[in-house]
């Protein structure tokens, strides 16, 4: 019987340490594309961002296009961590609604990126551009809207919220009260806008407003 090959400690620890690597160059990359967009994101620019040589990077991401997919790809784990993750903690039903807002409030709030949200922006940039970014962008906007699909289904079927509501249509408001407020607190560098979506949500979800938070 073939004993399986051991990997020795040096090949685990520099895999370990590329592996690292790599995340670092794409979280920047991630904030470096909310300010310049996905099409303004290069290897040369991202380069002198991080003190790398370009040839460093090219052992990372081998073209352009494969570093766009890849800060999508980073762009939608962060985003998972700090919006969804946050959501699914929460009780099903309409405070998973509320959560899943908020969460994305705080993650402006906390001004992750100099540039807001990353896929606001990129769907705006990417829309009329066609190939395999756009795909990846749109894909992850779709789930994202089954997300709140499912959360507000969930709110209707538990009676918490009215029989007759179109889950459809409720998810579709949120993500736009959501859009609308990156766009504000971007635009107009405004915190209150964040305070403002957040009442918004609760009206329209039949909840007082909160009080805690401006």
């Amino acid at each position: 019987m073939p004993v399986p090959a051991v990997q020795p400690p040096l090949a685990r620890r520099a895999r370990a340490d590329g592996e690292r690597t790599r995340r670092a160059i794409l979280r920047e990359a991630v904030s470096l594309a909310t300010v310049d967009g996905l099409e303004g994101l290069s290897i040369g620019n991202l380069a002198g961002a991080l003190g790398m040589s370009k040839s460093g990077l090219y052992a990372h991401f081998g073209s352009k296009q494969e570093l766009q997919l890849a800060t999508v790809d980073e762009a939608g784990t962060i985003f998972r961590d700090e919006v969804i993750a946050p959501a699914l903690a929460a009780p099903a039903g309409r405070d998973r609604l509320v959560a899943v807002c908020d969460a994305f409030f705080d993650h402006l709030a906390r001004r992750t990126f100099p540039g807001g949200c990353f896929f606001a922006g990129a769907a705006l940039e990417m829309g009329t551009r066609p190939g395999p970014v756009k795909e990846k962008v749109a894909d992850f906007q779709t789930g994202f809207l089954q997300l709140l699909h499912g959360f507000a289904a969930d709110a209707i079927g538990t009676g918490q919220l009215a029989s007759d509501e179109d889950p459809g249509q409720l998810a579709f408001e949120l993500n736009g009260t959501i859009l609308a407020a990156a766009a504000t607190f971007v635009l107009q560098d405004d915190p209150g806008a964040l305070g403002v979506a957040r009442r918004v949500v609760r009206r329209r979800l039949g909840l007082p407003p909160e009080t805690s938070r401006s």
